[in-house]
């Protein structure tokens, strides 16, 4: 009996339409091009307008990117996964409302929350439910409206993060393609530097918390990059000794957008060549949730049936990990 393995069949991937550059960005906070470019890697990200549009629309457009490519009924869908930490609001899962305005009328659905890590999370997740046997089809998206919690008066956090959603499809594999190792870590230390102060049960929503501007996201940068810089290296070197690959074995480094030093510093852990790296970060920038199925739906046309990819996240909580996974298209 053949071993059933999850392998990804299908990607999708949207960005709304308006550009915020670097050069916008210089006349909102006292920042600048260079600045920016020199630190981050990040040119330009997009930003979603338009009145009631919040993560469900970036996701519904992924999906429906999704099935277009690959002509996939919706109705086949057995389970949606959402990973995002913006959700369009509390209690009422987005996940639900998406599945339902896709067309996935047969399937159970339901948010996963990991910060920037949430979509390497929700590979594992949705693999598990494969590798079960119990489904054949679900739907991974990566989605975060991030513009909804970022303070454009504060230039350690606006000039990063941008909103944009990516999809993925999982379904039974039995040539051994697919997932093939994981190795997930979190730690609670990571509370304190990256997060957002109010809205939740600690501290509820106040006149005084909106205020005091507590319902946007705080960032201690040098702190979150050491971290990450070390957490993302050491997890992908770490699966590819554990899997015996070597550089030469990696096909492509499937990373966190956050930042392209802590990129760069992970490659280099690695071994991998610069040409196997894939970034997009320049004109995304980061899109928390989104950035690895983003970098899948801009690349698709690079991957052959086996290749090995690394993917590699670091975000709040902190939350981090690699998954190694063969393509099976």
């Amino acid at each position: 009996m053949n071993t059933i393995t999850a392998a990804i069949t299908a990607v999708g991937g949207y960005v709304p339409d308006f550009v915020l550059s670097n050069q916008v960005l210089e006349s909102m906070v006292d920042t600048n091009d260079e600045w920016i470019t020199s630190r981050t890697g990040i040119k330009e990200r997009r930003v979603l307008k338009g009145e009631g549009l919040g993560t469900s629309y970036l996701a519904i457009k992924a999906a429906e990117n999704l099935f277009s490519r690959k002509n996939i009924n919706p109705a086949e869908i057995d389970m949606v996964i959402v990973a995002t930490t913006t959700p369009d609001m509390p209690v009422a899962s987005t996940a639900v409302y998406v599945a339902s305005q896709i067309g996935a009328v047969n399937a159970f659905a339901y948010d996963l929350q990991a910060a920037c890590s949430g979509f390497l999370y929700g590979m594992s997740t949705a693999a598990a439910y494969i590798q079960s046997g119990r489904y054949k089809k679900v739907l991974l998206i990566g989605a975060d409206k991030m513009s909804s919690i970022i303070d454009y008066t504060d230039r350690a956090t606006c000039i990063i993060f941008g909103d944009g959603a990516g999809a993925v499809l999982f379904e039974p594999n039995q040539e051994g393609l697919g997932l093939q190792d994981e190795y997930l870590r979190s730690d609670g230390i990571g509370r304190e530097f990256l997060k957002i102060d109010a809205g939740g049960s600690i501290l509820p929503a106040s006149k005084e918390t909106v205020e005091n501007r507590q319902h946007y996201v705080f960032q201690d940068g040098k702190t979150v990059f050491k971290y990450a810089v070390s957490g993302m290296a050491d997890v992908s070197e770490k699966i590819m000794q554990r899997n015996g690959l070597s550089k030469d074995d990696v096909d492509f480094l499937v990373a966190h957008q956050a930042n392209k030093r802590i990129i760069d510093a992970t490659a280099s852990r690695m071994g991998v060549d610069e040409a196997k790296v894939l970034v997009n970060i320049h004109r995304y920038g980061n899109t928390t949730s989104g950035t690895l199925p983003l970098l899948l739906s801009d690349f698709e046309d690079k991957f052959k049936k086996g290749d090995n990819l690394i993917f590699a996240a670091f975000g709040g909580g902190f939350t981090w990990g690699s998954i190694y996974l063969k393509w099976a298209y």
